[in-house]
């Protein structure tokens, strides 16, 4: 079993973060949208726009499914790497833990496909998808609790203090 990856939680700006991969909360088209996910776009350049469409074309036609995670070059960004899962939304009845959670470790799992040693993640599903807070936290401490690979460091790089606060919280709690 290796160590467990060093947990950092920031507020911050996810694009400007110098790690080797960023999770992008993307929606299943993998064509943009708001948020963190237009952040990244923006960020990113056209160029992460045309390797979605490919990503589309030769993998996901349909859509990427909310839970499963895929990885495109971060051109424009600090970040080598772009790792996009689809969160769940509850507001569309997507209420299992286990959606999120799967969007956290195979978020990790495309990491170590792509030997990535520093990952940061957004807050997946708090925002628009709806989903509490706390709830994500908890959820994002369990993935990485039980995760098992090469990446070194979890940074969550969340938006505002409050988010930031709710997630020191959660995972002070849990690791007493």
């Amino acid at each position: 079993m290796t160590p467990a990856p060093d947990i950092v939680i920031v507020q911050g700006d996810i694009t400007r973060q110098e790690v080797d991969a960023v999770v992008n909360a993307a929606n299943s088209s993998l064509l943009g949208g708001g948020g963190v996910d237009g952040a990244i776009h923006a960020a990113a350049g056209p160029e992460l726009l045309e390797a979605c469409r490919a990503v589309r074309e030769e993998e996901y036609p349909g859509g990427l499914p909310v839970g499963q995670a895929v990885a495109t070059p971060g051109f424009r960004l600090p970040a080598a790497w772009v790792i996009h899962t689809v969160g769940p939304n509850r507001h569309a009845g997507q209420t299992d833990p286990a959606l999120l959670e799967s969007c956290f470790r195979r978020s990790l799992e495309i990491a170590d496909d792509i030997g990535a040693q520093s990952v940061a993640f957004p807050a997946i599903s708090a925002g628009i998808y709806g989903w509490d807070p706390e709830a994500v936290a908890g959820v994002a401490h369990r993935a990485v609790a039980e995760y098992d690979g090469g990446v070194r460091e979890v940074r969550f790089v969340l938006f505002s203090d409050r988010l930031a606060n709710t997630f020191r919280q959660v995972f002070q709690h849990r690791r007493d």
